[in-house]
């Protein structure tokens, strides 16, 4: 009995294997289809699953762009500022919200001249104490009043509107190469303690470096 029951579940098997043998080199083109098909549902885009797709049975990864390359990735940057002499407007309002400087980041090469334009009243620039590279001098602008900064010293500038520093009315200038800007960053966080609106404007400058 129980050599018969052995032939008779190895015929099963055979039997299957034939079977899925014929049904794989049945070449009508509805059982291709059948066995091409994708596995279950697809996901599109907007469909509120985080997957979208790239095509009939493929799904994107939607970690995918926190593996990109930075090239794709980092979009913000900002690029080099051509030429010895950049203007950056003191604003009521701009691309960035009320109480702007405008650009409000830039990057220059060293011994460039930065020409602050009162473009709107009640405005000054001033530079930040403990945020600048060390040797650099220091500024503050008269308000209302234009001022033109030439800077020798390579790094990263932070400076302010005073009357408008809680509203967080900075802005951020890099000299050349970046060399103090882990302690500029360090620094951030006991400036932005006094911003009452606008409080992630300073980050989000930096970032842009």
């Amino acid at each position: 009995m129980h050599y018969i029951m052995k032939i008779f579940t190895t015929t099963l098997i055979l039997l299957a294997c034939f079977t899925a043998l014929v049904s794989s080199s049945d070449m009508r083109e509805s059982a291709i289809e059948e066995r091409t098909k994708p596995m279950g549902s697809i996901c599109l885009k907007g469909d509120g699953c985080g997957i979208s797709s790239a095509g009939p049975g493929y799904k994107v990864n939607p970690l995918a762009s926190m593996m990109a390359t930075p090239s794709e990735t980092i979009s913000n940057k900002i690029a080099l500022s051509e030429g010895p002499e950049h203007e950056v407007k003191m604003l009521n309002s701009g691309a960035d919200g009320i109480m702007v400087f405008e650009p409000a980041v830039i990057k220059i090469s060293k011994g460039d001249t930065v020409n602050f334009r009162a473009v709107d009243m009640s405005h000054n620039s001033a530079s930040l104490e403990g945020m600048i590279p060390v040797g650099a001098e220091s500024w503050n602008g008269a308000l209302s009043q234009d001022i033109s900064i030439t800077f020798t010293e390579e790094g990263v500038y932070v400076y302010q509107c005073t009357p408008h520093a809680m509203m967080a009315m900075v802005g951020v200038i890099q000299v050349g190469e970046a060399v103090n800007l882990d302690s500029v960053k360090s620094q951030a966080s006991q400036t932005k303690s006094v911003f009452i609106s606008n409080t992630d404007r300073l980050d989000d400058y930096l970032s842009r470096l």
